[in-house]
């Protein structure tokens, strides 16, 4: 199937209307981010796209610590605000 890869989103400037993008997208969308900006892209993607919207957020990919957490956008949210963030992460989010 399709996807979306966006790589880092932007810090401030243009970071809601990528969000408002992937929200309507009927592809998947890839992006990276920092351990720094996790919970607030998660936030961010709950607020845009919905809690229900599935999530696969990766961490430490083919490395010793490698971990995927995969459910819905407030469940994976849920662990991440629970469990810190270390680590490279790739995000994958469903499409619409």
């Amino acid at each position: 199937e399709e996807f979306h890869y966006i790589g880092f989103l932007p810090h401030k400037k243009g970071r809601e209307t990528r969000f408002k993008a992937i929200a309507a997208s009927d592809t998947t969308t890839v992006l990276y981010e920092s351990p720094h900006r996790l919970i607030k892209t998660l936030e961010q993607l709950v607020q845009f796209c919905g809690s229900d919207r599935r999530v696969s957020v990766s961490r430490e990919i083919s490395k010793k610590f490698e971990e995927t957490i995969r459910g819905t956008a407030s469940e994976v949210l849920a662990h991440f605000q629970s469990n810190e963030p270390r680590g490279e992460f790739v995000v994958v989010i469903s499409s619409k």
